[in-house]
């Protein structure tokens, strides 16, 4: 049971549109499926790890430091990263032409795994979202702090959100090719906008309490 509620908290929490998601498709319009899904499976991974580590309870003793010094430090980075994805997006968003069958390339790039991983590192939520689910899965006994059960749970979680990435990526991938190279330039606008927005909310949550 507590193995079918991790998947489904793994795949609900990937669905929201976020930084995330925006470059997950963003890699996929510009790479292919592959580099696409690579980002999204980075993403799954760091899912689990840090849902494994709030089971734990070892998280519990940064998020009590950062809540006073590394937050708002975390969160100036945050801002720093998601503007830069945003402008390389809005610059991509000018300059963007389809690449023909033949001039694809074959060769693998680690730069949409790099991002999401910065993506996660400087997202100071994510680490308040699984102590949260950490915390509710403990209160209700579906994982204990010993045993095999947090192991199963965040592997749960982490298949979850993997397999929303794949959906994801898959539907990009395959549909991608109804669109003209003057409607891709504007997605990567509008992803750029979202993108600059994600920075501007993250780095004024610094001064101001903020709900969305």
């Amino acid at each position: 049971m507590y193995i079918f509620v991790g998947f489904l908290i793994g795949f609900v929490a990937a669905i929201p549109l976020g930084p995330v998601n925006v470059f997950v498709i963003s890699q996929t319009l510009k790479r292919d499926f592959f580099h696409g899904f690579m980002g999204g499976i980075t993403a799954a991974v760091l899912d689990t790890i840090y849902c494994l580590v709030a089971i734990l309870g070892i998280s519990q003793v940064a998020f009590n430091v950062s809540k006073y010094l590394a937050l708002p430090i975390m969160k100036v980075v945050a801002a720093f990263v998601l503007f830069a994805l945003g402008f390389r997006m809005f610059q991509q968003s000018k300059t963007y032409n389809e690449t023909k069958p033949d001039q694809k390339t074959t060769t693998f790039s680690p730069r949409p795994m790099f991002g999401v991983a910065l993506l996660y590192v400087s997202n100071p939520s994510l680490y308040a979202f699984w102590l949260a689910v950490a915390s509710m899965a403990t209160s209700h006994y579906w994982v204990f702090e010993s045993g095999t059960t947090p192991v199963l749970f965040s592997l749960a979680c982490g298949i979850g959100g993997a397999t929303w990435y794949f959906i994801l990526t898959q539907y990009v991938s395959k549909h991608h090719h109804q669109f003209s190279p003057q409607t891709f330039r504007k997605i990567f606008l509008v992803l750029a906008i979202v993108l600059f927005a994600f920075a501007i909310y993250t780095f004024v949550s610094i001064f101001v309490k903020l709900k969305l």
